[in-house]
């Protein structure tokens, strides 16, 4: 039985129910990443903010938050994250159908079934194929998108008790994606337990997630929000695997949000052989000490000196006279924001493709969100691109602004200002 947990510790660990106790950020009380405000003063008096503090258990060395936003709060009402708003996300989407078509031999007789299928991003180049396909997507918005351009999409959460029912009708996957949601698992032992019951028996699971390791080298701290509940190692992820029953035989490194991993996984006794990636990836992340304390307390001291350098710096340009603006109302863009306590003295604006976030404010820093040809008319000498892991699509969209005389930027962990020109 795991040891009491102090108040101040928040939850146990999450998979091992272990006391957490290491910090790997304490990133205060924040708002929820995707609750883009009205703008309006009573929905900022109401704005609420919640703990956001990641530790590392050091029983099974899950990095984790210590706090729980329940995940219908955040994924169901007015979710705002669509991920066909970003071109090279569905070309990377496109690619995957490619490869796994190519790979496993799918075509009409077989199922590709996808966990937080969203706007039937992916889902939608199988079906093109003519490869039967199947969504499970929790916020309705997102999955009567996802049935408009032909993806089948049931409105739920997968877990166990979701693949009990979906199996009990028969259905069995060849393929399941579970792209960037398994870190979004408040309960990740019962998200993880759903994908034996619902693959065939030689099918395959591949799960896409933002690799700690790289999270740490890069100092990734923005990407630390309320709807990641965990923060994912291949040695952290073999172990969850294990309990349920499923066995890791390969693994794709991805330069996606900033450092990603492909894992591939499949039932305990199936016939798939682990290939030597799998070794390598393993022992990349014990050569760091992936499990060992020395790498979070590290990583806890760089974020205090990024954000100091950080805000100094876009604090400085504006005194000087400059006009900053900002491009990309992601959630990585708000801790960031918010981190630094930077808002709309600060910034102009925020622009975003996405039609449901203009006209409104960011959460916590309140900077208004406008649409990107909008940019061009606050004549800006800087745009800050927020979701750095995009900023070659994002600058080659806004040639025209670097055309009259503005400066790109991103956040640069490496550079001395913490903030780096492109």
């Amino acid at each position: 039985m795991a040891n009491p947990v102090r108040p101040d510790q928040g939850r146990p660990c999450r998979f091992c129910g272990a006391p957490l106790s290491l910090t790997m950020a304490d990133l205060g009380h924040m708002p929820f990443a995707n609750d883009f405000l009205p703008d309006n003063p009573a929905a900022i008096a109401a704005e609420r903010r919640h703990p956001l503090h990641a530790r590392v258990c050091e029983g099974c060395w899950l990095a984790q938050l210590d706090h729980d936003a329940p995940a219908d709060a955040i994924f169901v009402h007015d979710y705002a994250y669509l991920s066909s708003y970003s071109d090279s996300w569905v070309a990377h989407a496109k690619a995957y159908a490619e490869a796994m078509t190519a790979r496993f031999g799918l075509g009409p007789h077989s199922l590709v079934m996808e966990a937080a299928s969203n706007d039937g991003y992916l889902l939608q180049h199988f079906s093109a194929a003519g490869v039967p396909v199947l969504g499970v997507e929790p916020a309705g918005h997102a999955a009567g998108l996802a049935v408009a351009r032909g993806v089948p999409t049931r409105v739920c959460f997968f877990n166990a008790g979701t693949a009990a029912r979906l199996s009990g009708e028969g259905l069995s996957a060849d393929l399941i994606a579970a792209n960037n949601v398994l870190a979004h698992v408040p309960d990740i032992t019962d998200f993880v337990a759903g994908f034996p019951v619902m693959l065939a028996p030689q099918g395959v699971a591949t799960f896409e997630f933002p690799h700690l390791l790289r999270q740490l080298q890069g100092l990734q701290f923005d990407t630390i929000y309320h709807e990641h509940y965990s923060y994912l190692s291949l040695a952290a992820v073999e172990r969850i695997f294990a309990a349920s029953g499923l066995r890791v035989f390969d693994v794709e490194a991805l330069p996606t949000h900033g450092g990603s991993l492909r894992v591939f996984a499949c039932r305990e006794g199936a016939a798939h052989a682990e290939t030597r990636a799998v070794a390598a990836a393993r022992a990349e992340e014990a050569a760091f000490g992936i499990e060992t304390a020395a790498p979070y307390r590290a990583f806890s001291d760089r974020v205090r000196r990024f954000t100091d350098a950080a805000r100094k710096t876009l604090i400085a340009m504006r005194d000087r006279g400059d006009r900053l603006a900002a491009y990309g109302a992601a959630a990585k863009g708000v801790t960031f924001l918010n981190q630094l306590g930077l808002g709309a003295d600060v910034f102009m604006a925020v622009a975003d493709r996405n039609p449901g976030k203009q006209g409104r404010l960011m959460p916590g820093a309140h900077v208004p969100i406008i649409a990107p040809e909008a940019l061009a008319g606050l004549r800006p000498d800087l745009v800050l691109i927020l979701p750095w892991n995009l900023r070659a699509e994002i600058a080659a969209t806004l040639a025209p602004l670097r055309a009259a005389g503005a400066r790109f930027a991103v956040a640069d962990a490496n550079h001395p200002d913490g903030v780096a020109t492109l």
